[in-house]
């Protein structure tokens, strides 16, 4: 898929190559794509590792702050897929991200500038709308203007977070199996998340009459 820059020079190679991946899966290319590949870049170069990893590397973990497009652009340029369990989203609303390094528990926080979207246009001068001189201008903007990043630590310890995939347990209340050591047990009871009350989703339906 060609990527629409309109009225200038290409950005780098890989960078293209991410972007055109990241379009493949989402169907179009957009500013929060670009913004997505070009922070999973970003802590490439700050964590010094190879990315994006392979589907076996599960040394990355990366956590977005919403979902969308920009965490297809975070997952082309990183390898990190809710599938091979190396990306998680704790959804905030955010366009940010964090990027952990399971071997050595780095972990960076990547967010546009609060400059990002003045500055875009200083880039692609000739861009027919501002949506295509954010898609342009964060292509080509130095990372250095385009992006902020700061280390963190996890509030919860990476280890957790990763856990393991072989652990199961039955929840005492709804009898359901639950995964990768996300059970509680209070009061000596095997409970899932939802039923110890923390960070469930659902409610019972109305009674109908």
């Amino acid at each position: 898929m060609a990527l629409d820059t309109r009225d200038g020079a290409a950005s780098a190679p890989m960078q293209d190559d991410l972007l055109a991946t990241s379009a493949a899966l989402h169907g179009h290319v957009c500013p929060r794509q670009v913004l997505g590949v070009r922070m999973g870049m970003r802590a490439a170069e700050l964590l010094h590792l190879d990315l994006p990893q392979g589907m076996h590397d599960k040394r990355l973990l990366t956590i977005v702050e919403t979902d969308g497009c920009f965490a297809d652009g975070i997952s082309a340029a990183t390898g990190c897929w809710l599938g091979h369990r190396t990306l998680r989203c704790a959804d905030l609303g955010r366009i940010a991200a964090t990027f952990v390094d399971t071997r050595t528990g780095e972990a960076i926080r990547i967010r546009p500038s609060h400059e990002a979207r003045r500055l875009a246009s200083t880039y692609a001068p000739r861009a027919g709308s501002r949506w295509h001189a954010y898609l342009i201008g964060y292509q080509r903007m130095p990372p250095e203007l385009l992006l902020d990043a700061e280390p963190v630590r996890l509030a919860t310890p990476v280890e957790t977070l990763v856990s393991s995939p072989d652990r199961r347990a039955i929840c005492a209340a709804c009898g359901e199996e639950v995964f990768n050591g996300r059970e509680i047990v209070r009061d000596g009871r095997t409970l899932c998340r939802a039923c110890a009350g923390v960070g469930g989703y659902l409610l019972p339906r109305a009674d109908p009459r």
